[in-house]
């Protein structure tokens, strides 16, 4: 699931921090530390806590220092010393009125320095004191995105069970076009055929194609789907497979009754319809914790 949190703290008067959360969708917990050198006790400590409060998404943890002004900076007195001796010693020379530029001197390498950082144990000790807080404000924004989430899922679920439910009404259909089609075939083959006989045949073929088993599976996982919703916590790779379960009935009950007409035909329509509902499912449960 998405989301972004964002705390500031002070380390001391002259330096604060910024530790930025962001997370994105993704199938496993995938980690990437964007930390100051020096920081690697807290990029363990931050890491550890990250696998305890998050299960499942890319999660990119970011740590700046700020320094206060001015007061950041310190001037490299002995290096901008020896160039303006240098350049006015050059000018004397070769008898070239000039002075130095303190625009180019600033930006020479290593002219300004940044002024000391505090020492590691004061950043760790800071960062770790405001580090729930923001682990609490990305739970918040994920977990908003969950609720969601779920009201979508529970809709499609909803739709999945009145197709199952229309599957099963026209599921006695089914028989009688099995029955056409085998005594069509029949006569083609043989002539005239006993009505007895094409009863058993139909009946056989029926029984051997019959989709109620897959109806009541598929409706037994759409009820412990929604049961899961109720439930809560890390639950996305169980929806997952719950719903590639349904998609293996789906499957099936649309191999099973291939190749009939009539009314049977609604049966066909129904489960391509479970199908599409079950695939917008699964593209939004990856989503999910």
């Amino acid at each position: 699931m998405t989301g972004f949190a964002q705390v500031k703290g002070q380390i001391h008067a002259q330096l604060g921090f910024s530790l930025s959360l962001k997370s994105v969708n993704h199938r496993f917990l995938d980690m990437h530390f964007r930390l100051p050198a020096g920081t690697d006790s807290l990029e363990m400590q931050l890491r550890k806590l990250l696998k305890q409060r998050v299960a499942r998404g890319h999660v990119d943890v970011s740590l700046s220092l700020e320094r206060a002004s001015a007061d950041g900076f310190a001037l490299n007195r002995t290096l901008v010393a020896g160039y303006v001796t240098a350049f006015r010693d050059a000018a004397a020379e070769f008898k070239i009125p000039s002075e130095p530029d303190l625009n180019s001197i600033l930006r020479m390498p290593g002219a300004v320095e940044a002024a000391a950082d505090a020492p590691t144990e004061d950043v760790e000790q800071a960062v770790m004191a405001r580090v729930a807080e923001a682990f609490d404000r990305l739970d918040q924004m994920r977990a908003e995105e969950g609720r969601g989430i779920a009201v979508e899922l529970r809709g499609r679920m909803q739709q999945l069970h009145a197709a199952s439910v229309d599957v099963e009404r026209h599921r006695r259909s089914v028989l009688q076009s099995y029955r056409d089609r085998l005594q069509s075939r029949m006569q083609e083959l043989l002539g005239s055929v006993e009505p007895e006989r094409l009863m058993q045949e139909a009946a056989l073929l029926a029984d051997r194609s019959d989709i109620q088993e897959e109806i009541a599976r598929l409706q037994a996982h759409i009820k412990q789907f929604l049961a899961l919703l109720d439930q809560g916590g890390e639950l996305g790779k169980k929806l997952d497979f719950l719903l590639q379960e349904m998609n293996r009935e789906a499957n099936t009950l649309l191999s099973k009754t291939s190749g009939l007409a009539g009314e049977a035909l609604k049966i066909t329509e129904c489960g391509l319809a479970m199908k599409a509902e079950i695939e917008k499912s699964r593209e939004q449960v990856q989503n999910l914790e």
